[in-house]
């Protein structure tokens, strides 16, 4: 490949036929299906609500962008692959983002959309997560029998001379230490935090206010914790306890509880020698650690593998058999870092890459936005059809990314999608879905 000018590309021929390229198509656009983006949002209300608890300090008579249209713009962008800033240099003159953000001209620059994020505050922040749980909320028609809350933290490394960052010993190296909450794949909290803290900081305070909003909306809704072994605090369970909340969290082994279940270890290695395969059994057990008030149901997953003793604890007020309890409720668990992988790999959530503390949380919850419109995507248009159950990633490159020739005048904004896109019939049946009212 072989640049003649800047305009001009040319490839190798194809049977004595020139083949040359250049940015000169006009309108078109590779990210048509961010219309569906817009249908998604518009439906839920979600970023016209997270628009009113932001407080605008500009004066209207110089504003070019509304605070709405930089919001929706760094959104969007983000959910259609565009992560970092400097992207928007190009971006901003593209028709299918301009309309989708209801501009009819050029969108915001890399320089203001900047000062946007540096101008977001904490109180911000929390408010914007009571707008997640409120959407969450109305997402319902009818009252829940039962929330599962999923509480997990992850490391979301840093980039440079950071305010907050500290290194962290069992990821080994520096990061944040982010704290996630949802309900299915529902996403709820997603609160930066430094990484010099325990894992389960603030854990008991965001429970605390998820659960008094859910019961004044849900007075009979059964809430349950989740969490893994890093959550188990005595003064968590003892919260749950005295405030009618279920849980079921990790217990970290230790020779106490190993002695208590010696007997079917030895059982479990003997069939497992015989067998050649592993073996597994579960046991009740009653058990009070020293920080604990009382005595607390554990149930224990005695199981043998080929290289040895796997023992697991999990200590719950569930009631229950065991194994269905660790089986089939605790190790569901394991689908939420699915979905945190979803917004650190997919739609950018660790790209927390500002030198201000309140920039990065913002950025944090950019991504989260980004998420919940693409999930209630998936959760209702996407239903029944190939990408029901879909990664972010997927649902990006089979629905967004499209290509279209846009023709616009002052009485029309017409999108050509490409004729050979291979998802027409599920596009239009997605497109009527979220226009329903």
């Amino acid at each position: 490949m072989t640049n003649r000018n800047q305009k001009s590309i040319e490839f190798q021929a194809l049977n004595r036929k020139i083949i040359q390229g250049e940015f000169s198509g006009g309108d078109i656009t590779s990210d048509a299906g961010v219309l569906l983006l817009r249908e998604s949002d518009r439906k839920i209300g979600l970023t016209k609500a997270i628009n009113k608890v932001i407080n605008d300090p500009r004066n209207p008579k110089f504003i070019q962008h509304s605070q709405l249209s930089l919001l929706r713009q760094r959104v969007y962008s983000i959910v259609l692959g565009y992560e970092d800033l400097n992207d928007h240099t190009q971006l901003r003159n593209d028709i299918a983002f301009q309309t989708a953000i209801d501009e009819e001209d050029i969108l915001a620059s890399q320089s203001t959309l900047c000062r946007f994020e540096n101008r977001i505050d904490k109180k911000e922040i929390v408010m914007m997560h009571e707008v997640l749980v409120e959407i969450f909320i109305n997402s319902f028609t009818s009252s829940p029998k039962e929330l599962i809350l999923d509480f997990d933290a992850t490391d979301d490394p840093t980039h440079g001379n950071q305010e907050g960052k500290f290194f962290h010993g069992y990821y080994d190296h520096y990061c944040f230490l982010p704290l996630y909450v949802f309900c299915k794949d529902q996403l709820l909290v997603s609160y930066l935090r430094p990484s010099n803290i325990d894992g389960a900081k603030h854990t008991w305070a965001i429970l605390s206010l998820l659960v008094k909003r859910f019961k004044r909306q849900w007075p009979d809704v059964e809430i349950i914790f989740r969490g893994d072994g890093g959550f188990c605090r005595h003064k968590m369970l003892d919260w749950c306890d005295s405030h009618d909340v279920k849980y079921i969290v990790g217990l970290a082994k230790n020779n106490v509880l190993k002695g208590m279940v010696e007997n079917e270890m030895e059982l479990m290695e003997i069939e497992s020698k015989k067998t050649k395969e592993p073996q597994r059994c579960f046991k009740d057990l009653e058990y009070g650690a020293k920080s604990w008030k009382h005595k607390r149901r554990v149930v224990s997953k005695i199981e043998h593998l080929p290289r040895g003793a796997n023992p697991r604890f999990i200590v719950t007020n569930l009631d229950g058999d065991g194994k269905t309890l660790y089986e089939d409720v605790y190790c569901a668990r394991g689908d939420m870092e699915n979905r945190i992988k979803e917004q650190q790999l997919g739609l950018f959530a660790d790209r927390t890459s500002a030198s201000a503390w309140w920039a990065n949380q913002f950025r944090l919850m950019l991504s989260s936005i980004g998420y919940v419109l693409l999930e209630n995507m998936r959760r209702t248009a996407l239903k029944g059809t190939e990408f029901a159950k879909s990664q972010m990633t997927t649902i990006r490159l089979k629905l967004l990314k499209i290509g279209a020739v846009i023709v616009k005048n002052t009485r029309r904004i017409k999108f050509m999608f490409s004729s050979s896109y291979p998802w027409q019939e599920e596009f239009m049946l997605i497109a009527n879905r979220l226009n329903a009212t």
